[in-house]
């Protein structure tokens, strides 16, 4: 076997994240086995991640997993994972959208799935949500077109538009779109302070609080956990009480380090984004911050803002308190992050009395940045 073994990876840029793309034949079939191989080609644990690929930044150290897939009416099965940077964790809890977004070109390029003028339709099965994701690729002569004039922001320059649309996301991991049933719910912090929340599960499941409700702006910036801790301690704190209340952790000190996702919500105003560039209120129709593991976002995860867009649509929901009338007479919502603007279209219908999310569909785009070989430790494998 020799001192390694090499493994086929694609590293891509999906969204405003990046990582490796692998196909699962390539993995040991262990999945203890396959977890570590996994780490060590990241380079983790390590805050630097100096011995693998890893960017030491939750943002570039995640990992998509590909398979073709048995299930009908489905090209690709996809697995997300969160590798962990300082602990020795693959993290399968939740999807992340940006990453979807790479899925659909990985699939074609490998032969997965024919490539057909001027769009070819990917349809994804996202293992870790059990939902389907529909891809729409722009391709021309063969090939994946990643070349284009759409932007997003958190991404310098263009690139060619790529349509994702996650189809019945509601109840990604609880099997409700409202976990407790309640639009709002009350809890209480370590502090011992009250505070009202919404629970709501659409892509991703997520806990929400009013920014000022816990002694914040909602304009905060990740520079600014640095200087004030508290910020990403209450956050916490919120998070992990919520996962009991969905029933995703038995205690707190049970919680995964990615699911639920919490954010803290402010109505539409003024800011300035990480680079310095302006967002006007007028453009936008909530401001939302976020946590990527165990800092805040830079940007805001395609799968966590789609839970946003979705509460801010749910009447009586903390989001629905503060998003735009705009966004409540239309079903387009505009979430103002870190980074810019990231625009989700929501449809939501109501069976029997209960609200459904039928769809939720979001733009992106992707590319290719170095395709090869990953060499893996070969004791790995043993």
């Amino acid at each position: 076997m020799g001192e390694y073994v090499k493994i086929p990876a694609l590293l891509m840029r999906g969204g405003t994240s990046k990582g490796v793309y692998l196909m699962m034949e390539d993995l040991p079939e262990d999945a203890a086995l396959r977890d570590k191989a996994i780490l060590a080609i990241y380079g983790s644990p390590d805050v630097r991640q100096i011995n693998g690929i890893g960017g030491a930044d939750p943002l570039t150290s995640k990992v998509a997993l590909i398979a073709p897939s048995k299930r009908e009416n489905i090209d690709v099965d996809y697995t997300f994972g969160y590798v962990g940077i300082k602990e020795a964790i693959v993290d399968y809890e939740g999807n992340c959208g940006n990453m979807s977004s790479g899925v659909g070109p990985f699939a074609i390029g490998k032969g997965l799935v024919p490539a057909e003028e001027p769009i070819t339709k990917v349809r994804i099965y996202n293992t870790n949500t059990k939902k389907v994701i529909e891809a729409h690729i722009p391709v021309k002569d063969g090939e994946v077109i990643t070349t284009g004039n759409y932007s997003i922001d958190g991404v310098p320059g263009t690139g060619a538009k790529i349509v994702l649309n996650f189809l019945n996301s509601g109840g990604s991991k609880t099997g409700k779109l409202l976990p407790t049933g309640n639009v709002v719910d009350e809890i209480i912090l370590q502090s011992g302070e009250k505070v009202r929340v919404s629970l709501v599960d659409a892509a991703n499941p997520a806990v929400f609080v009013k920014a000022q409700d816990i002694g914040l702006t909602g304009l905060e910036l990740p520079v600014d956990t640095e200087t004030n801790p508290h910020i990403l301690e209450i956050m916490e704190d919120i998070r992990t009480t919520a996962a009991v209340m969905m029933g995703l952790a038995a205690t707190k000190e049970q919680t995964g380090p990615a699911v639920p996702k919490v954010a803290f919500v402010v109505a539409a105003q003024d800011y300035t984004t990480i680079t310095g560039s302006q967002v006007r209120a007028g453009d936008i129709d909530l401001v939302a911050r976020t946590k990527a593991l165990a800092v805040m976002h830079k940007a805001y995860a395609v799968t966590g803002g789609i839970c946003v867009a979705a509460a801010a649509l749910i009447p009586g929901t903390i989001v629905n308190e503060i998003v735009s009338e705009q966004a409540k007479n239309s079903n387009i919502v505009r979430l103002g992050h870190p980074s810019g603007v990231l625009d989700f279209e929501i449809e939501l219908d109501e069976q029997d009395g209960r609200l459904n999310l039928t769809k939720a569909g979001v733009a992106r785009t992707a590319r290719p940045i170095m395709e090869g070989s990953v060499y893996v430790p070969s004791c790995l494998f043993i």
